[in-house]
């Protein structure tokens, strides 16, 4: 008895690390990223589909200039979000509206407001490449 409630202590504990680990993210971004999927792009085995959901908080440095090696569909769903494609005018996208990003622009996204937003994003990417690919 004794013995399985050890076993299922440190199960619950391996539980609680990996999820903090999970949620951790860098000091610009999104402050808390969830995948809900990726799977095989049907007909198309060289690419993913993949869903995720991000928190960007206000007050907080957005994510740097990057590309995605495939392209991106993201919706606000709560707040805005002010995204920018180098070289033009940034654009505030509120809830309900939407951007489709093609493989290669070059972008970032920033919460400038002073509420949360959440954003649901659709990727088509390369399978066994990087998701995002810094630009200096």
């Amino acid at each position: 008895m004794r013995r399985a409630m050890l076993k299922i202590a440190v199960i619950v504990a391996a539980g609680a690390v990996a999820t903090a680990a999970a949620a951790q993210t860098s000091p610009t971004g999104p402050a808390y990223s969830k995948r809900f999927f990726t799977t095989p792009l049907d007909k198309d085995a060289s690419r993913n589909v993949q869903m995720q959901m991000q928190l960007h908080l206000p007050n907080r440095p957005g994510n740097p200039f990057h590309t995605h090696n495939g392209d991106q569909w993201e919706v606000v769903i709560e707040g805005e979000i002010t995204f920018t494609v180098k070289g033009q005018e940034p654009r505030v996208l509120k809830a309900g509206e939407f951007v489709y990003i093609p493989r290669g622009t070059v972008h970032r996204n920033e919460n400038k407001s002073d509420a949360p937003t959440r954003t649901i994003e659709l990727l088509v990417m390369d399978k066994e490449k990087p998701q995002n690919n810094p630009v200096p």
